[in-house]
């Protein structure tokens, strides 16, 4: 990548608020592999913001409190890969992009009869999985590199709070620093 535009990302990424997402995103996935690790049939989903990260767990409080205490001290001790989560929303969106992108340039220029685009469609069908499998390795490197950060550096938790939203049992883990 060309130095001007490694330079202008680095400087994007640095942003205060920017830089608070990315490490309550690193937060939030190393939370969500300590509790998947104690309990791997739990559904659970997170969101970061600047202020903090949600969890929407069916969990005890006590479990969340010391899963991301945990985190947040592995975090600290150099455990970066925690960071870095196979379902974060970045893998999901880089594989969708590029499915998307894919299945489109092989309809490009095709014909609007039936048989054209039939033909055409087992192309698409071939070129989007291409791009599922390369996608993987890539939205953990986009993660890695631009969506969180595996250093906290003098992030903190405020508090932690718990409410019930539809049926569901959603924590606010709010952060500072």
């Amino acid at each position: 990548m060309p130095p001007f535009i490694t330079n202008a990302l680095n400087s994007l990424l640095e942003l205060p608020t920017v830089s608070r997402v990315r490490r309550n995103h690193g937060l939030e996935h190393a939370t969500l592999h300590i509790l998947s690790q104690k309990f791997p049939r739990k559904v659970m989903a997170g969101h970061s913001t600047s202020s903090g990260f949600r969890l929407m767990a069916d969990l005890p409080l006590e479990d969340v409190q010391e899963a991301v205490d945990e985190a947040l001290a592995r975090l600290r001790a150099g455990e970066e890969n925690l960071a870095v989560h196979p379902n974060c929303g970045t893998n999901f969106v880089t594989a969708g992009t590029f499915a998307g992108l894919a299945g489109a340039s092989a309809m490009l220029g095709v014909k609007r009869r039936p048989q054209d685009v039939l033909e055409r469609l087992v192309l698409a069908a071939g070129l989007a999985t291409v791009a599922l499998i390369a996608a993987q390795p890539l939205g953990m490197l986009l993660q890695a590199r631009v969506t969180t950060s595996g250093q906290p550096g003098e992030l903190a938790v405020e508090s932690i709070s718990k409410t019930q939203q539809g049926g569901m049992t959603v924590y606010f883990v709010r952060t500072r620093g």
